[in-house]
């Protein structure tokens, strides 16, 4: 039998945000994923190969290469691609275009949290950030949280703001640019910060209680999008504790100043699949970080074969 290549268009309009967070969903309720990760560099060159085994799922190995000089010859500077192998013989089932399982899988990963965190009567989102996330992040919360009345999308630079608005726009979705992050931010329901920052971009001092704050950007040590004050007056919350708390700045930096301790993470994904309690009351400030991990990308990866058909 000969391995099965996935990409977007054998998928094109037969997923949707909703299926992918509840696939993740799902998954957490499995027994906890066996992970690995291995970056191999070559100056600014890097390979990036990410691991996973979940009992009932499979196993699962997603590698990227990222490739800066490729900009320069019109290419893509990330490219990916994912296997997925059987769970019962090890036999290789498949393989998917990386980038697509893992745009579907970031942002169903930040609306399985505020399914969990978030106010379901929340109106208004604000997205820091006008890359691809910001883009897949106002869609998917679009979805799951219909009642939004109200997207607004702030970047340093206005223009990609008001490009990403005009994708959105034209998809039917109530967005505007805002210049003024504290106003945006003082009285939003959600706020989701999707950016590449290594200084924090959003403050505590702005956000008003009962607010959801979904940290996405930040992936390596170094990288925080919310302050100290942030951090220290949210309730937080993790996707995975094994993949966020010593690897991602926004709880990684202030575990080491000594301002929060690990355990004051109350729970991840998996913990809160199983029950373990959210948001307690509409005033609090919950947090969530969003740090990845192969195994959100087995799980997605196996909602979209199923989503493609063919496999048992």
């Amino acid at each position: 039998m000969s391995l099965r290549y996935i990409g977007p268009e054998d998928v094109a309009g037969n997923l949707s945000w909703r299926m992918i967070a509840d696939a993740l969903e799902a998954g957490h309720r499995l027994p906890r994923a066996r992970i690995g990760d291995q970056l191999l560099e070559r100056d600014s060159e890097a390979l990036l190969t990410r691991c996973a085994w979940i009992d009932g799922l499979g196993m699962g190995v997603k590698s990227a290469s990222v490739m800066p000089g490729n900009e320069a010859a019109g290419l893509p500077t990330v490219q990916a691609a994912m296997l997925v192998f059987s769970d019962d013989t090890g036999t290789p089932e498949a393989v998917l275009d990386g980038t697509m399982v893992t745009d579907w899988k970031t942002a169903a990963d930040s609306v399985l949290g505020a399914r969990y965190l978030a106010r379901p009567d929340s109106r208004k989102l604000v997205i820091i950030g006008a890359g691809t996330v910001a883009g897949t992040l106002a869609r998917a919360y679009a979805e799951l949280f219909p009642g939004l009345e109200r997207i607004e999308i702030h970047n340093r630079s206005q223009k990609r703001a008001e490009d990403l608005c005009e994708q959105l726009r034209r998809d039917g979705l109530p967005v505007i640019r805002v210049d003024s992050l504290p106003a945006a931010v003082g009285d939003a329901d959600i706020v989701a910060a999707a950016t590449m920052a290594r200084t924090p971009v959003l403050m505590g001092e702005w956000v008003s209680p009962g607010t959801h704050v979904d940290l996405v950007g930040g992936f390596t040590p170094e990288m925080r999008e919310a302050d100290d004050g942030l951090i220290a007056k949210a309730r937080l919350f993790v996707d995975c504790r094994d993949t966020t708390l010593a690897d991602v700045g926004d709880l990684a930096i202030p575990i080491a100043a000594g301002l929060i301790a690990p355990a004051d993470v109350r729970a991840d994904l998996y913990d809160l699949a199983a029950g373990e309690q959210g948001r307690t009351n509409d005033l609090e400030i919950t947090l969530f970080k969003n740090g990845g991990g192969a195994h959100l990308d087995l799980m997605t990866a196996r909602a979209i074969m199923a989503a493609a058909g063919g496999f048992l």
